[in-house]
């Protein structure tokens, strides 16, 4: 009981540090996202992810970059990489904390997804639950209010995009290692991003240069720190400190941009916490059920 026990706290004690990274991350984005076009910030994000995944990878052996099902790879790769876009895209617009808090929603875009690629049975209460948090989102964008701003959705596209590259996660998990996984997106990424630099270049300072890697470096050390805390401890015990990263956005909206949430997006956000973990909680019941 007592190595469990330091276990689940390994893997609680992670979790946040991934959150604080997670979080330090996307402040980052929305600084650059003032002058620099979302294609350019991502960019300079997967440069620097797929300068430590392919570094990473390669340490053991060339063999660890052959994927067992490439098609699942490139279609994981192009997933997140339009995520990101998204998610980027938003923060020209949008304070930090609303954004980050309507991106939350991803788990229960997991589980309306999962039927048509799973094939599994999901239940009244799940859906109760993916309801909820869908209003809880209509909450934070208020459509057709006098401060409704079309980016907006763009965060809830993104989760929704998020959401799919996790289904394909969970269809290839018996089959490739995490490190081949992130390594793959990393480079797909890069790839098409450096593809579609012409559509919005603009010079690089040293500043947004330095700025870009930091930004590559701590969401790949946070996604880590995410993996890492998984092989600790149970989802449903690391899912309520995953919403910590909603505290940070706040925190770091206030004391960096002068933006505090409002009563609106606060409201939400506990609405969008709790059917998300309440949709982890029938996750584990469901899963013992089996």
């Amino acid at each position: 009981m007592p190595q469990r026990r330091d276990a689940a706290l390994r893997g609680i004690g992670l979790m946040l540090l991934a959150s604080i990274f997670l979080s330090s991350a996307d402040v980052a984005s929305k600084y650059l996202a003032a002058t620099m076009p979302a294609l350019q910030i991502t960019w300079l994000r997967y440069a620097a992810f797929a300068a430590i995944m392919l570094a990473v990878a390669l340490r053991g052996g060339a063999a660890r970059l052959r994927p067992k099902r490439l098609h699942m790879q490139l279609l994981r790769g192009v997933a997140v990489t339009l995520s990101s876009i998204i998610f980027v895209s938003s923060l020209r617009y949008l304070p930090i904390a609303d954004a980050t808090a309507t991106s939350f929603i991803a788990p229960l875009f997991v589980t309306a997804l999962s039927i048509p690629m799973l094939g599994e049975k999901v239940g009244w209460r799940r859906w109760t639950a993916t309801l909820v948090g869908l209003a809880g989102v209509l909450i934070i964008v208020r459509p057709g209010g006098a401060n409704f701003h079309a980016a907006s959705l763009l965060p809830a596209l993104s989760a929704a995009t998020w959401a799919f590259a996790l289904i394909v996660t969970r269809m290839m998990s018996t089959t490739e290692d995490p490190v081949t996984t992130l390594t793959w997106s990393a480079v797909v990424g890069f790839l098409l991003l450096t593809l579609l630099q012409p559509l919005g270049w603009q010079p690089l300072t040293a500043e947004a240069i330095a700025i870009g890697i930091f930004i590559g470096v701590a969401s790949t050390i946070g996604h880590w720190f995410v993996i890492i805390a998984f092989r600790h401890a149970d989802a449903s015990l690391l899912a309520p400190f995953s919403y910590v990263q909603l505290l940070w956005a706040s925190v770091f909206g206030f004391f960096l941009f002068s933006v505090l949430p409002d009563l609106f997006t606060l409201l939400g956000s506990v609405i969008i916490a709790a059917s998300g973990l309440y949709t982890a909680h029938r996750e584990r019941m469901r899963a013992r059920a089996l």
